[in-house]
């Protein structure tokens, strides 16, 4: 008998047996119903509900690469009047909102790291708030310098020639109605006691654009802050390298012999002034005294035209900062198809700046003279594809003292940059 005739065989008398049967089948058991990630178009295009949940989320960034140029004032290492330096940045966004009986609930969280040339790469928390309704508390960028509608309040370019442009810890609260919304807040300044800055802000948004008023009380203007390196930016005065004042309890920038200061900005925007795609915009601002919020970054190194990059010969963040008593300008930006292009333009007069150098009868003193202070920006971009861009952009800027002179700084950039 063959093995194959003998499996035959039994299989034919096991299936006689009594009892006998096919072995039970083996059932799966029902899927678990999956909560799929779905989209949430509550808060507009890029928010999903976190799975189990009425929260939304948003999650965003870039990844940018930056050539950056500096002119002279600036030097590097091997002594040639310019520098020229790269940067990368990357910068996340995570957004959390939910509906509740008080309005919106939100937290923000935007995590940015810049790797300059010589520098360390460290990850830095750039901004970081809640709000619930109209209440905002947390780290953010000044009222003073936080955008209104579709724009930043500068002037359309990536350097927007923004006045007073820094972050700060503040606490604000927002009533908005047909259009119209006001905004008053207190900000940390940094000096330890129990009086914050104070701002308000009126806001109108319209189809057409719209219009902003901005007030600040600033308690205290921390000298200590304004100080920087000096001798990045040397004007020349009778054949003599002279410099900005900048010593301890010899400020550079005179007052009236108040710490305190107020100051008044506004600005207006307009959509589609000439053509589709277009943005025009006008703003200035006027300090009855000098305060941080009317400071712009100083010339001499890359730093006056890209935030926290140090000079190379320094390690010290920026030039020596310039105090602006009142400024204006305006920006136009067109948008054709995969190409945009901005341009703006500012003026302005300094405060009265305390300077150490060669007086007219030769010998070394201290004086005091007020500037004119102008820059020019212009962009150039293209759009590749929806979400990876270049950006080209050069910018011109001229500080003139009275009694000294002028000095002058051409900078710019070429960046790429990866949004997702």
């Amino acid at each position: 008998m063959t093995i194959k005739t003998w499996l035959l065989g039994s299989a034919a008398l096991l299936s006689t047996l009594p009892g006998a049967r096919a072995a039970d089948a083996v059932i799966a058991p029902e899927p678990e119903p999956v909560d799929y990630v779905r989209a949430c178009d509550v808060y507009g295009e890029g928010f999903h509900y976190i799975p189990g949940t009425e929260s939304c989320f948003s999650f965003n960034g870039y990844v940018r690469f930056d050539t950056i140029v500096a002119g002279n004032p600036a030097t590097n290492l091997e002594g040639d009047e310019y520098q020229v330096s790269t940067a990368v940045r990357s910068r996340l966004n995570f957004d959390v909102r939910e509906e509740t009986d008080l309005g919106t609930l939100r937290s923000f969280i935007r995590l940015q790291n810049t790797n300059l040339s010589g520098s360390d790469n460290e990850v830095e928390i750039d901004q970081a708030f809640l709000q619930l309704g109209g209440l905002l508390a947390g780290y953010r960028d000044t009222m003073w310098s936080s955008g209104i509608g579709d724009i930043e309040d500068g002037l359309l370019t990536d350097t927007d020639l923004v006045v007073g442009d820094f972050n700060t810890n503040q606490i604000n609260y927002t009533f908005a109605a047909s259009g119209f919304s006001l905004t008053v807040g207190l900000e940390d300044d940094g000096t330890g006691d129990v009086v914050p800055d104070v701002h308000g802000k009126l806001v109108y948004l319209g189809d057409w654009g719209g219009a902003y008023l901005s007030a600040v009380y600033d308690e205290t203007f921390n000298f200590e802050d304004a100080r920087d390196a000096i001798g990045t930016d040397p004007f020349d005065f009778n054949g003599v390298e002279t410099f900005p004042i900048s010593l301890p309890g010899l400020p550079r920038v005179l007052n009236d012999g108040n710490n305190d200061a107020f100051a008044l900005k506004g600005g207006v925007y307009l959509k589609d002034v000439l053509l589709p795609e277009s943005q025009l915009k006008v703003e200035g601002h006027y300090a009855f005294d000098p305060t941080v919020y009317a400071s712009i970054a100083g010339l001499a190194t890359t730093s006056a035209f890209t935030a926290d990059n140090p000079n190379v010969l320094n390690p010290t963040p920026g030039a020596v900062p310039i105090f602006l008593e009142w400024a204006a300008g305006a920006g136009y930006a067109q948008g054709i198809g995969k190409l945009g292009i901005a341009v703006a333009g500012q003026y302005g007069k300094t405060f009265d700046t305390q300077f150490f150098g060669a007086l007219p009868n030769g010998q070394f003193g201290t004086f005091s003279t007020t500037g004119d202070y102008y820059a020019f920006v212009g962009n150039l971009g293209y759009k590749f594809t929806p979400n990876f861009a270049s950006l080209a952009e050069v910018v011109y800027r001229n500080v003139d003292f009275d009694r000294i002179g002028d000095t002058d700084q051409v900078t710019g950039f070429l960046r790429f940059q990866r949004d997702f």
